[in-house]
């Protein structure tokens, strides 16, 4: 590197120290103006079916809880610290350690 190329490498960041900071652009303000743009270009009709979340609990004695006909599983708790659990069927929280003193599901559907 021959020394003129030294001299544009110290000119460039004192060059920088010479632009107002008013006219720089953070990253956030950049990101929420590209947010703003993307949104407002997106076509959006709300449902004229105005559709409610309803949900509930099912607690039950040992490894399985299941939701009552017609609703999904959003998220399952286990007794006795056991957070391994799986959804079965869509409909059913499986606890999946060895001993478990109660499963809970957490049923839900649009009303």
């Amino acid at each position: 590197m021959g020394p003129s190329s030294c001299h544009l490498l110290i000119l460039i960041p004192l060059l920088q120290l010479i632009v107002p900071g008013s006219t720089q652009c953070s990253l956030d303000s950049v990101m929420n103006k590209k947010i703003k743009d993307v949104l407002n270009r997106l076509e959006y009709s709300p449902s004229p079916i105005s559709k409610k979340l309803s949900c509930t609990s099912v607690k039950s004695q040992g490894r399985l809880a299941s939701c009552p006909a017609g609703m999904t599983v959003t998220g399952c708790a286990c007794g006795y610290g056991c957070g391994s659990w799986d959804v079965q069927g869509g409909t059913t929280c499986h606890c999946q350690c060895s001993v478990m003193d109660w499963t809970t599901a957490r049923c839900c559907y649009l009303a």
